[in-house]
């Protein structure tokens, strides 16, 4: 299927990277923009345990939207032999798969302008490390080159139940957070938090749906954004609590991540809001929009202040003096007080500008701010 794009859909480069592990500078992290040509995402199905039937529905969907859109879909999802509790080896989508692995090179990857995990188990949730996984060593070093590189990752539905057994792929898709368990399918309230971020943009901030509700290991709040919850009062067998995320996004390690709960019944890949919502999400993750504070949290704009040289009298003053406002703001934040943390904020962005000696870095910290403020913004948008 080629497609030729209209409004194509791009992938970030040179991406900020806020690990230290990247050992990428301040100054040098300014974000670019640039065009595939080919304007194609990556669909990964591929099962070793447990298939959803939602894969097959969710692929074809994707390649609707792609026909709509004007972008490719690349499938990857071959049939095999990894049987199990759950029946006998996976069908695969064999009229639709690729012949051969795409996950060789970060090279080969960067053709892609997003790669979506479509619900692709691999029965390693014993965390036995012998397991077979999704992807093995090599495959595993081809998407952290790419993430790296400015690539965009998409989660769906039980793209948190595979891969248990490697932590990087974990804080990829979750924020650390796996699947743990869910109740039977029913129906329940997803609540939009951020209703600036162009994902969540026609959704109902309140939304009553039929689906299939996970708990997680943890609560990722903190290590992601948090787009939507779900209120464990509108239905029964939830385990965490008042704080249930259940789609979230993050810049992580260069490149972009988003994740979507949902989406186990096959009904949700012909829900016109729901749609639309996934494939804000892969535009999102391919940079080709933004906005609603792209997803920048606080540990975020902590790791950027923590990089700033502290040698000279004036820069340690301007370290201390950022840090203690984000800490009010943060603080503001989690109280649920938005306009203090609004004002906190503000402060903050000015001495970015003011006193960071480094005029890069002081647009980039600044900025990275900015988008914190409009992500507040877009919580109090959203009545939360």
């Amino acid at each position: 299927m080629s497609i030729r794009s209209k409004a194509p859909l791009t992938r970030r480069v040179g991406a900020i990277a806020t690990t230290a592990a990247l050992g990428i500078s301040l100054a040098a992290a300014a974000p670019a923009v640039a065009a595939d040509d080919d304007d194609t995402i990556l669909v990964v199905g591929k099962t070793l345990g447990f298939r959803h039937s939602h894969i097959d529905d969710t692929t074809r969907a994707l390649i609707d939207l792609g026909a709509e859109h004007d972008f490719t879909v690349d499938v990857w999802d071959p049939p095999n032999d990894s049987a199990g509790w759950w029946g006998a080896g996976s069908p695969g989508q064999p009229g639709l798969t690729m012949g051969s692995t795409p996950f060789t090179s970060p090279e080969n990857l960067a053709k892609y302008a997003s790669i979506v995990f479509v619900s692709p188990v691999d029965n390693t949730n014993s965390l036995d490390p012998a397991q077979p996984r999704l992807l093995d060593d090599g495959e595993l070093a081809a998407l952290q080159g790419y993430v790296h590189d400015g690539g965009g990752v998409v989660g769906i539905h039980a793209a948190t139940d595979t891969m248990h057994t490697s932590g990087w792929f974990t804080q990829l898709m979750g924020g650390g957070a796996r699947f743990q368990n869910h109740p039977a399918q029913q129906t329940a309230t997803m609540r939009v938090e951020n209703a600036a971020h162009p994902s969540m943009a026609g959704v109902p901030l309140d939304w009553s749906r039929f689906d299939e509700w996970y708990n997680y290991t943890l609560d990722p709040r903190g290590d992601v954004q948090v787009l939507q919850t779900l209120d464990e009062s509108t239905y029964s067998g939830g385990t965490m609590g008042s704080d249930h995320p259940i789609a979230w996004c993050q810049n992580f390690e260069g490149g972009r991540s988003w994740h979507q709960g949902a989406g186990h019944v096959d009904a949700a890949w012909t829900d016109d809001t729901f749609l639309t919502m996934v494939l804000r999400g892969i535009e999102w993750t391919s940079g080709r929009v933004s906005g609603g504070g792209d997803c920048v949290t606080f540990g975020e704009v902590d790791a950027l202040v923590s990089a700033l040289p502290t040698d000279r009298p004036r820069d340690a003053v301007a370290v201390a003096q950022l840090t203690a406002r984000l800490d009010a703001a943060e603080a503001a934040a989690d109280a649920g007080e938005r306009d203090v943390a609004l004002r906190r904020l503000r402060t903050a962005e000015k001495l970015a500008s003011a006193l960071v000696a480094d005029r890069d870095a002081a647009g980039v910290l600044a900025g990275k701010i900015a988008d914190l403020s409009a992500w507040q913004r877009g919580i109090v948008a959203a009545g939360r």
